[in-house]
C-alpha cells in the first residue's frame, strides 16, 4: 500500500471516530420512558442521546445546545410536531430533523416533507431502522466518499488499460464520458489526491487523442463508417425527431462542454424526460464560425465557401463570420426537401432571451424552432477579459459552476419551460467545447494569419511540428485555401499560440483562459440529448 493511500486510510478512519464519538441526538417523544432500549443501542453505538418529553421544551433545548440531529414524535401534547418543527428549523435551518409518527396521511408526509425533514419514520422502528437514517444523515459524506474513491481506485487500472487500447472514434467517447464521470464524482468529495491523479489520466487521455485525430481525421470525414460531426448532426438526429404532430425546440448553446452539460442535466430533468443522449465530433477548426456555420449549412467549410460564397467569410475577411446561419439552415431545410414552418434565433443578451420569452407561445405552431444561446462562449472571453471572471471561472470545477448559476437564472431555463407547457419536444447541443489552455507554443507567421489562438492559418508559418496537427494542403479535410502555402495547423492538448514578439506579456494574459479552436477531447466530443416533455 502506497504512502498516499495510508493518509487517505487514516483520514477517513478519523473523520469516522469523530462522527461517531461527537454525534449528539435530541429524541423528543411524550412517551419517552418507552423508548430506553432504544437509547441505550444508540448509547452503545456511541451517540451522546438527550430527550424532551414535548415540544417547547425541545425548541428551547435547541435554541440553548448544538444537537447534530433531531427525533421528532409528530403527535404529542401542547404543540404538534410538526409546529415544534416550524420552530427549530427557523433557529436552526440546516438542522436535520427526522420525524417519527404513528399516522400515515398524506397530508402529513407532504407537510413535513415540504419542512425539509432529513427522514421520515412510522412508528413501530426499530433500533436499526433508527441506526440506518442516522448514517444518511451523518455518515452519508463519509460513506460516500469510500465508496467512490474506492471504486475510483479500481477503474483507474481499467482506464489505463483502456487508454493503451482505445482506437476508434467510439471508444474515445466512451471513455471520455468516463472521465468526466469520475472527475465529477471526485469532486463531490473534494478528494484532491484523487483528482491529481484523474488530472493525470486525462492529460494522457489529450495526449493520445491529438495522436488519434491526428493520424485518423481525413479517413473519418470520409469513411463510410464515421461519426456524426457538425455537417450531419441536423440530419442525423434533427430530422428523424420532427413531427407534425410535436413541434421541436432545437437549442444550441455555444461553446458547451460535456461536463457543462452534465452539471446543467438535474436542472432540464425538471421539466423534460431523457429520450436519447449522445456525443458527437466537432469538426476542426472547433470554432464558431467552422463549426456553427456547418451545423446550420449541413456541408463542410470548403463546401459552403463553394455554394454559397455570400454568405461564406474566411479568417483573413473582414466582418462577421457568423451573420448567415439562419440562410445556411433555410437552404439545408430546402435542400432536404422538408415541408416545415421553423424559426430561428440568436440570443446574446439577456433582454433578447427575455423578449423571446414573452413572445414564446406564438411559436406553438412551429415544426422547429432553433435557438442558438451564446452566453457561454462570452464567459469563456470574459474570462481573459476581466480580472473577476479569472477569479469566478480559475478552474473547470469553478467554470462549471458559473455555467450552472447562469442557466438556474437565465430565460433559456423559461423558455425550456415554455417548451414543456406547449408539450414541444427539446434538443439541446452545441457546436464545440473549450479547453483551459495552460502552455504557450511558439508560432511566427506574416501580419495576415489568423488570430485564434488554438489554430492559425496563413502564410509563412513557422510552428513546433510536435506541437500541432499541421495540414498543408487544406482541401484535403475540406477546409477552405486562403492562398497557396497556407496551412492549417492545430494546437494540441492544453496548448495556445503566442507570438516571439512581447512573449511574455502574451503569456501572462492568456494563461490559464479558456480557448478553442485546436485538437483535444474538451473541444471536439461534444453533447447532444433529446427530450421529451414530462
Amino acid at each position: 500500500m502506497t504512502n498516499h493511500s495510508i493518509y487517505i486510510l487514516l483520514k477517513f478512519f478519523i473523520r469516522y471516530y469523530k462522527t461517531m464519538t461527537n454525534s449528539k441526538i435530541l429524541w423528543v417523544d411524550d412517551e419517552v420512558d418507552l423508548l430506553q432500549a432504544h437509547i441505550l443501542f444508540l448509547t452503545n453505538k456511541g451517540y451522546e442521546v438527550t430527550t424532551a418529553t414535548n415540544g417547547t421544551d425541545a425548541i428551547g433545548m435547541v435554541s440553548e445546545a448544538a444537537f447534530d440531529v433531531v427525533f421528532l414524535d409528530e403527535n404529542m401534547p401542547g404543540i404538534s410536531g410538526l409546529e415544534a418543527l416550524t420552530d427549530m428549523k427557523q433557529i436552526h435551518p440546516n438542522l436535520p430533523v427526522v420525524m417519527i409518527t404513528k399516522s400515515e396521511e398524506e397530508y402529513i408526509m407532504e407537510e413535513a416533507i415540504g419542512s425539509k425533514i432529513a427522514d421520515y419514520l412510522i412508528k413501530p422502528v426499530n433500533p436499526n431502522q433508527i441506526l440506518l437514517s442516522l448514517k444518511k444523515i451523518l455518515d452519508n459524506s463519509r460513506l460516500v466518499t469510500e465508496k467512490t474513491t474506492s471504486s475510483y481506485q479500481q477503474e483507474f487500472r481499467k482506464i489505463a488499460m483502456d487508454l493503451a487500447m482505445v482506437n476508434s472514434f467510439e471508444d474515445w467517447i466512451s471513455l471520455y464520458k468516463k472521465l468526466i464521470h469520475w472527475e465529477l464524482a471526485l469532486e463531490d468529495i473534494n478528494d484532491t489526491g484523487m483528482l491529481e491523479i484523474l488530472e493525470s489520466q486525462k492529460a494522457e487521455a489529450n495526449n493520445l487523442f491529438f495522436k488519434f485525430i491526428k493520424k485518423n481525421y481525413q479517413d473519418l470525414l470520409t469513411s463510410v463508417d464515421k461519426p456524426t460531426f457538425s455537417h450531419t448532426l441536423f440530419k442525423d438526429y434533427v430530422v428523424p425527431n420532427l413531427n407534425s404532430n410535436q413541434g421541436v425546440l432545437w437549442v444550441v448553446i455555444d461553446n458547451l462542454r460535456y461536463d457543462q452539460y452534465r452539471i446543467l442535466e438535474p436542472v432540464i430533468n425538471d421539466y423534460y424526460k431523457k429520450q436519447e443522449e449522445f456525443s458527437y465530433y466537432s469538426i476542426l477548426p472547433t470554432a464558431t464560425q467552422y463549426a456553427r456555420n456547418s451545423i446550420f449549412s449541413g456541408l463542410l467549410p470548403s463546401e459552403m465557401e463553394k455554394r454559397y460564397p455570400q454568405y461564406w467569410k474566411n479568417d483573413t475577411d473582414e466582418g462577421g463570420m457568423n451573420l448567415f446561419e439562419k440562410e445556411f439552415l433555410d437552404a439545408q431545410i430546402q435542400r432536404m426537401g422538408l415541408n416545415i414552418k421553423h424559426d430561428y434565433f440568436k440570443i446574446s443578451s439577456v433582454k433578447a432571451g427575455k423578449d423571446l420569452v414573452d413572445n414564446f407561445n406564438g411559436l406553438k405552431s412551429n415544426d422547429l424552432t432553433t435557438v442558438v444561446y451564446n452566453f457561454v462562449d462570452m464567459l469563456s472571453h470574459a474570462k481573459t477579459e476581466m480580472e473577476v471572471i479569472k477569479e469566478l471561472a480559475a478552474d473547470d470545477k469553478a467554470y462549471r459552476s458559473l455555467t450552472l448559476s447562469w442557466f438556474k437564472n437565465s430565460p433559456l431555463l423559461e423558455m425550456i419551460q415554455k417548451a414543456r407547457d406547449l408539450r414541444m419536444k427539446l434538443i439541446i447541443t452545441t457546436d464545440h467545447g473549450t479547453i483551459n489552455c495552460k502552455q504557450p507554443t511558439k508560432v511566427i507567421g506574416n501580419k495576415n494569419i489568423s488570430s485564434n489562438l488554438r489554430y492559425k492559418t496563413g502564410r509563412s508559418l513557422t510552428y513546433n511540428e510536435k506541437d500541432v496537427f499541421a495540414v498543408k494542403n487544406p482541401s484535403d479535410i475540406f477546409l477552405p485555401t486562403l492562398a497557396m502555402n497556407s496551412p492549417f495547423i492545430f494546437a494540441k492538448e492544453d496548448l495556445f499560440f503566442a507570438y516571439p514578439n512581447n512573449f511574455n506579456h502574451f503569456v501572462k494574459y492568456f494563461k490559464n483562459t479558456y480557448q478553442h479552436g485546436g485538437v483535444s477531447l474538451e473541444e471536439i466530443i461534444i453533447p447532444c440529448a433529446v427530450y421529451t416533455p414530462k
